[in-house]
């Protein structure tokens, strides 16, 4: 597979990522229907990855055994419920699991500007800055919202009580580190009209323009 900086000259690469009820992943829907980009998802590829046999799976099984069932599957809540207990199992898994991830990432990537054409992706990636994966990205976007916020979403979204949210939320970088180190921030702390204009407008500084170049080509 080619390496980054020759798929990054070919491609334009914006990591877009947050924290857990931050918003990333509506902002997310909202750039792909606006605009004409590819979209892919860390997270949905960690899904692929965990069948059995396959990447995130084999990591998993060769920290513990304990994590997977007798038909071959993760047990994924016995596993969330040890990782947010273990800082060093977590520090161990995503430290196995991020190289494993990115390589399948930058796989499909290269093959979807190899057999369609497209020159524009959006990635979304919840642990960007803690996977060290910068180099990637021509662009850094965080959806920003304030520390309270993230914690009655992720309380209403996964059915947990607060301590439980707090502790899921502790597990990442705090969004204020993140935000002060991204290129462009996406504030999701008000109401939905204020952040759909928010990224409606980012949309149009990192695309419009690679779009119109676009059109005028084809």
């Amino acid at each position: 597979m080619q390496g980054v900086r020759s798929l990054t000259d070919k491609v334009m690469l914006t990591g877009l990522t947050g924290g857990m009820g931050s918003g990333k992943s509506s902002v997310s829907l909202l750039l792909r229907r606006r605009f004409p980009v590819t979209v892919f998802n860390a997270d949905t590829i960690v899904h692929e990855l965990l069948e059995p046999g396959r990447g995130c799976w084999q990591v998993i099984a060769g920290l513990d055994n304990l994590y997977v069932r007798g038909d071959k599957t993760i047990d994924k809540v016995r596993l969330r419920r040890d990782l947010f207990a273990d800082d060093a199992l977590r520090k161990n898994l995503n430290e196995g699991m991020h190289p494993v991830v990115r390589k399948s990432l930058l796989e499909k990537i290269s093959q979807e500007a190899r057999l369609n054409g497209q020159k524009l992706f959006l990635v979304e990636v919840p642990l960007l800055f803690e996977a060290n994966w910068l180099d990637m990205f021509s662009h850094i976007v965080v959806v920003y919202a304030e520390y309270g916020q993230c914690v009655e979403r992720v309380m209403r979204r996964d059915h947990v009580s607060c301590a439980e949210a707090q502790k899921s939320i502790s597990a990442q970088w705090p969004l204020l580190k993140k935000a002060l180190l991204a290129n462009h921030v996406v504030d999701n702390s008000g109401n939905w009209l204020d952040t759909r204009r928010q990224a409606l407008h980012l949309g149009n500084l990192l695309w419009q323009k690679k779009c119109d170049e676009m059109a005028k080509k084809s």
